[in-house]
């Protein structure tokens, strides 16, 4: 049992679960999955860099902030809704739009999708900043009236995903809050400007979240942006820890103190200052981000198949992840210890739509004959090497478990020889191809390991080797 302590909850273990799990399914979906709207700006990092925070907040591809890009008031969002529901047409207004639409939901077919991809958890946005609740809270909202759902979709997506075998985490908005706190954000020290900061919301808050882990008792506790100042974080997490003995904990509860807005922005100009780093947490959540080499850390890249989390009408094969890239961008997390959290946002009905579906199914065809080069692996000496095939240069991973070591090739084979780059296997050792039962002939060339593959070897945007000590 933890004490109320953060001193004692920073001695919690990673369980093994999350550790293997290796992929998860993050579900965006709320009041903005109505005008299910934003503009197709780019990924968050390149656009951050190229022109700034306050370029990416006027013009968020983030089609669920749709509200605070709309509250703006200029920018491609803004007129799309003035054009498209005329001036009066307040965000307040797609309420009882979603409350009919989400009469029509099937968790079952939503959990369907989620295991079809191969995925071992789920994450629902039980709350985005917009404040609006997917689940019949006994601690309504105080400011909006009737601003939550009806139907207990938390409730029924739980459900349906463990009854598939999955596990279920929820993510909860509590650093921002437009209903307490309406201040726009319009550059990066906004986060914390826009951050309630009353005993009224950290009650509010806090009572949510013992709700959800009473009612529900999520595998992962998965907050966004930050968390009041005031909250007693050491007993709200010794107390899901309790209830919930292999649950895990975001990075992001920051309890940032007061920061005066002038000396942020001369810092964050300087490259001096990150947002602050959270008292405790089981793993870290960079967000579109790719690591250069293997962390001691566990993290977990979160990501949408676009460029938004929420569902975008705007979304096109163009600006949409392949199956290929998806494919290689788990490969690449897994080998650097992280697990990957791949975003679906469904529409009102809460129904994925067919270019997401595509790329679900295709990273669910990859694992169901690869899936043992990624579950319940390790990262090995390095992550990255290289192999040479047909006079070409094609990327490799590396995973191991027990005493198999994985060679993933992030391309396809330019022919019927593959040389693994710096790979010494023992004379005894045993070569495969995931989906091809034949041991393969191999022979060690120096420091060098030497593949034949089959003629008559399957198709596929990553084939694995494997390497059989035996």
């Amino acid at each position: 049992m933890f004490q109320p302590t953060l001193d004692s909850v920073k001695t919690h273990q990673i369980p093994e679960w999350y550790h293997d799990a290796k992929l998860g399914i993050f579900v965006h979906w709320g009041l903005y999955s109505v005008p299910g709207w934003a503009p197709l700006t780019g990924e968050l990092g390149q656009v951050v860099t190229e022109g700034g925070w306050i370029n990416w907040f006027s013009n968020n591809p983030y089609a669920e902030w749709y509200q605070n890009s709309l509250n703006i008031g200029q920018g491609a969002t803004f007129e799309h809704h003035r054009k498209t529901y005329g001036q009066a047409f307040r965000y307040e207004d797609f309420a009882p739009m979603f409350q009919t639409a989400a009469e029509t939901f099937d968790p079952g077919a939503l959990a369907d999708a989620i295991k079809r991809a191969g995925a071992q958890y789920a994450v629902l946005t039980t709350k985005h900043h917009d404040g609006f609740l997917l689940w019949p809270s006994a601690l309504p909202n105080p400011h909006q009236r009737a601003w939550q759902l009806r139907r207990d979709v938390v409730g029924e997506l739980t459900d349906a995903v463990r009854a598939r075998g999955m596990r279920m985490g929820l993510y909860y908005s509590g650093g921002l809050d437009w209903t307490f706190n309406p201040h726009v954000i319009k550059d990066i020290q906004d986060l914390f400007l826009g951050a309630p900061q009353s005993t009224d919301y950290e009650a509010y808050a806090t009572g949510h979240l013992r709700e959800l882990i009473a009612r529900y008792k999520p595998s992962v506790l998965w907050n966004d942006i930050g968390y009041p100042r005031v909250a007693d974080l050491g007993r709200l997490f010794a107390d899901y820890y309790n209830a919930v003995p292999e649950g895990v904990i975001n990075d992001r509860f920051i309890q940032a103190s007061a920061i005066d807005p002038q000396e942020l922005r001369q810092k964050l100009a300087q490259g001096e200052l990150g947002l602050p780093t959270a008292a405790h947490y089981d793993f870290k959540t960079p967000e579109y981000v790719k690591v250069a080499d293997i962390t001691p850390h566990k993290w977990e890249s979160c990501r949408g198949l676009g460029f938004s989390f929420g569902y975008n009408q705007n979304d096109t094969d163009a600006n949409m992840l392949s199956v290929e890239e998806l494919v290689h961008s788990f490969v690449d997390i897994v080998s650097k210890n992280g697990n990957l959290l791949l975003n679906v946002g469904p529409l009102a009905s809460g129904a994925i739509n067919a270019l997401q579906l595509k790329r679900l199914e295709g990273l669910g065809d990859w694992v169901a004959v690869s899936g043992e080069a990624i579950y319940g692996t390790r990262p090995w000496v390095r992550a990255e090497g290289k192999a040479a095939s047909g006079g070409h240069t094609i990327p490799v991973r590396f995973t191991h478990k027990g005493r198999a070591l994985y060679a993933t090739l992030l391309g396809m084979p330019k022919s019927g020889e593959v040389l693994l780059d710096s790979v010494v296997a023992t004379p005894s050792a045993a070569v495969t191809l995931l989906g091809h039962p034949v041991p393969l002939v191999w022979q060690q060339r120096g420091e060098h390991l030497m593949v034949t593959l089959p003629e008559n070897r399957p198709a596929s945007v990553a084939p694995v080797i494997k390497i059989s000590e035996v």
